[in-house]
């Protein structure tokens, strides 16, 4: 412990408010909240703790913190600094997994869609749905019964969907508002749970049309009822109640939690959601975190109601969440809680050694990675790499891993301006200098390590760079391949040291990171030299022609696509393309000049 955080912990006050935890680069890493600052955090930095909190508080170069009134306050506060600064250690909501929603558009004539992004003020949000088959299929259903627009944009004459009587055509005729209302408010009344009352007005209906002897219109009836029957009433019930409510449970082990969210809409279990994540403060706390930024992210609308477990600080949850919170302490909204938390504990069993082997993989490496060559723990790697073909189309590429992996982000491509086509060491030096120049220039972070796909030749250039030329101290390290064009070894000296070779079993962690580093960065050069290459070869051949200047070679390659087919075009074809009489001939002259000569 340094003597900054000595003497702030000494002088922390016994109030509630958020703290900041920062790095050796004063970037935050972590923000939390406490109800009294000076015990929350003054617990990081003494007693034992699991190997997560361990490693944020090896971090752990100097802190912030911001006094609030109250609790609630600390917690509102807290979401907000989490995204604005986006801790790496603060829990992650972000993935792939988004719902399906049927959306009533806030529009003069209101139609139905369906959509996976939520924007609350657009229009009216049903669901989510447990599929995108489950919400089109309810979509068709309210298609066929009632004649709402069906139209992205209102067309200018009636569509095939008036003349079947699924629309009431405002494209050709004024629709009166009081109608158009009055059918937006049955298909909100449906979508909430009506359905059952739309299906006991078809059934009167069917029957008054039997009555009258009008069996086609009975038929269509029978059949709409039909439809409802089969997309509404697929599953079961879990409650005796259309309200559409959340449950959430949780379960905590080894300094993880899982939150287990279950979706109630129309009375029925449609969905569930599963959140894995590290946890350093107390587990109700983190669940209220999770909360507001479960709610707070847009593809997750608050629901009348939300059901959370006995452990959670009711009050807080009702000033966090604007809607109905409960802790149900009996019958089957109890069971269903008691549900969420058996599901979560049992997905955090099933992903625990996954998610174990994938911390020794990546921050694990780097760990061990620091300790082999003494040096800091690099949890922030760039690494170099140059590529060419015989000096054509030099360039040079960087990626970056951040805690052991790729932050595809922070990637950079390089043309190399001053170094002549086959010199090496002047792409590394020009691209070390452009790189390192900006860093400081934009204030981004320093990487911990500094990785060069090459020799001791290289690594002194990039040294010479930084030390002598930019005043930084940053460790640099060179990877060589063997015969076979693999990762052999990693060459490492401390500043004013020759580079030696770093011992590491080619088993190891650290090894295979390297390896990953290594073969990323290749990739990415190659890759874009490959690209550079390319562009080249397509224009190449147009050079040096008289009136064909770089729009024209565009302008060429947009009409013929490929530069055989200009080859092969006739005059009339390229003055189709938008060329003169006389740069069309130019243009023949040149290829037929060009056209190689058969031997004699």
């Amino acid at each position: 412990m340094n003597e900054i955080i000595e003497h702030k912990l000494s002088i922390l006050p016994d109030l509630p408010g958020c703290y900041l935890m920062k790095d050796r680069q004063g970037t935050v890493i972590y923000v939390g909240k406490a109800k009294v600052l000076k015990n929350r955090v003054r617990s990081y930095f003494t007693g034992s703790h699991d190997g997560k909190t361990q490693r944020l508080v090896g971090e752990i170069e100097d802190f912030e913190y911001i006094i609030t009134n109250t609790e609630i306050e600390a917690l509102i506060l807290e979401l907000n600094l989490i995204k604005k600064y986006d801790p790496k250690y603060n829990i992650m909501l972000k993935d792939d997994k988004t719902y399906p929603y049927l959306k009533i558009t806030n529009e003069r004539h209101p139609k139905l869609i369906i959509t996976r992004k939520v924007n609350k003020k657009s229009g009216k949000y049903f669901g989510p749905y447990p599929n995108a088959t489950a919400a089109h299929e309810t979509k068709k259903l309210l298609d066929r019964l009632y004649p709402y627009r069906k139209c992205q944009n209102i067309p200018t004459r009636a569509c095939l969907y008036y003349h079947i009587g699924q629309c009431l055509a405002p494209c050709i005729k004024e629709v009166p508002a009081e109608a158009y209302s009055e059918m937006i408010n049955d298909i909100t009344r449906f979508l909430n749970g009506g359905y059952k009352e739309v299906k006991k007005e078809l059934q009167l209906k069917m029957n008054e049309a039997s009555e009258q002897l009008d069996f086609e219109r009975a038929k269509e009836y029978r059949d709409q009822i039909i439809n409802i029957e089969t997309v509404m009433e697929k599953q079961n019930m879990s409650a005796n109640d259309f309200t559409d409510r959340d449950i959430f449970g949780y379960a905590v082990d080894k300094g993880w939690m899982c939150v287990q969210v279950f979706f109630v809409r129309q009375g029925k279990l449609i969905e569930r959601d599963v959140s894995i994540f590290p946890a350093y403060q107390e587990p109700a706390d983190e669940l209220l975190t999770f909360l507001g930024r479960f709610y707070g992210e847009a593809e997750h609308l608050l629901p009348k109601e939300v059901h959370l477990p006995e452990t959670v600080d009711l009050s807080l949850a009702e000033q966090l969440l604007d809607t109905h919170v409960f802790v149900p302490q009996r019958g089957k909204k109890k069971d269903l809680v008691q549900l969420a938390e058996k599901n979560a504990a049992i997905a955090l069993r099933a992903k625990f050694q996954l998610i174990e082997r994938q911390e020794e993989r990546t921050i694990g490496a780097c760990e061990e990675l620091g300790e082999a060559m003494s040096i800091s723990t690099p949890l922030r790697i760039e690494a170099f790499d140059n590529s060419h073909t015989h000096g054509v189309e030099p360039v040079s590429a960087m990626i970056s891993f951040v805690d052991g992996r790729p932050n595809r982000k922070d990637y950079r491509k390089y043309k190399t301006k001053t170094a002549a086509a086959h010199d090496d060491y002047g792409a590394m030096r020009e691209v070390i200098r452009r790189r390192y120049t900006r860093v400081l220039k934009d204030h981004l972070p320093l990487p911990d390590l500094i990785v060069i796909d090459g020799g001791k030749g290289q690594m002194e250039i990039a040294r010479e760079v930084l030390e002598d030329e930019l005043g930084l101290a940053v460790p640099i390290a060179g990877l060589a391949k063997d015969d076979k064009h693999n990762t052999a070894q990693l060459l490492y000296g401390s500043p004013g040291n020759s580079p030696e070779i770093v011992p590491l079993k080619k088993t190891s962690e650290a090894f295979y990171l390297l390896q990953r580093i290594q073969d990323e960065v290749h990739r990415f050069a190659i890759t874009f030299h490959r690209q550079r290459r390319g562009a080249s070869s397509l224009t190449s051949s147009l050079d040096g022609i008289e009136g064909v200047g770089p729009k024209r070679k565009q302008q060429l390659l947009k009409h013929f696509k490929t530069v055989k087919a200009i080859r092969q075009a006739t005059a009339e074809q390229l003055k189709e393309a938008g060329l003169s009489d006389k740069v069309a001939q130019n243009l023949i002259t040149h290829f037929q000049q060009s056209e190689p000569k058969e031997n004699p």
